[in-house]
């Protein structure tokens, strides 16, 4: 109960800066997008690094802050993302919220998640990720159910599954 709580004030936490702020695939099969210096964000239309700007379409801002956060170069991810126009777009809520909890800040990756799920439930990614964030709070009740809904929207043998589960299990052995 304790942790739900936790959890919602984070969400809450994340969600006030996303509706001030100016400016669905899952994440496993698509290619990355070419690495750009910093600074630079890459575009799918001109299809080369260009300078950071509220110009950059969203698609090339996810494919971007995606390649950025899958090197563990979290804090220039986050810094794209944020970029975004489109603040409810269920990826880029997704790759925040991974990005934060991979510096740390885990119950801001959650409020993240949970923003993610209100604007597309059936984003399995965002289950596995959150997922994992419950097991670094030592929630396993909570990473189960996310397993559980994971299972209804693609059954065992879908990698978001087969990942968590793995996860859980090497958790609970310790």
């Amino acid at each position: 109960m304790r942790a739900r709580l936790i959890v919602s004030l984070a969400s809450m936490l994340v969600a006030a800066p996303l509706l001030v702020a100016p400016a669905f695939s899952a994440g496993g099969g698509a290619a990355p997008a070419p690495s750009c210096a910093k600074g630079k964000v890459y575009d799918t239309k001109s299809k080369k690094c260009v300078p950071k700007t509220s110009a950059v379409d969203d698609d090339s801002i996810y494919e971007t802050g995606r390649s950025l956060a899958m090197e563990g170069r979290y804090g220039e991810a986050i810094e794209v993302l944020s970029l975004a126009k489109d603040k409810t777009d269920p990826r880029i809520l997704n790759y925040l919220g991974y990005s934060h909890r991979k510096q740390g800040r885990v119950l801001v990756g959650l409020g993240y998640y949970q923003e993610a799920l209100r604007n597309n439930p059936e984003y399995t990614l965002v289950r596995e990720y959150m997922g994992e964030a419950h097991l670094q709070l030592g929630d396993v009740a909570s990473a189960k159910e996310q397993l559980s809904e994971i299972e209804k929207r693609c059954g065992k043998g879908c990698s978001e599954y087969t990942e968590l589960a793995g996860q859980i299990d090497a958790y609970v052995k310790g």
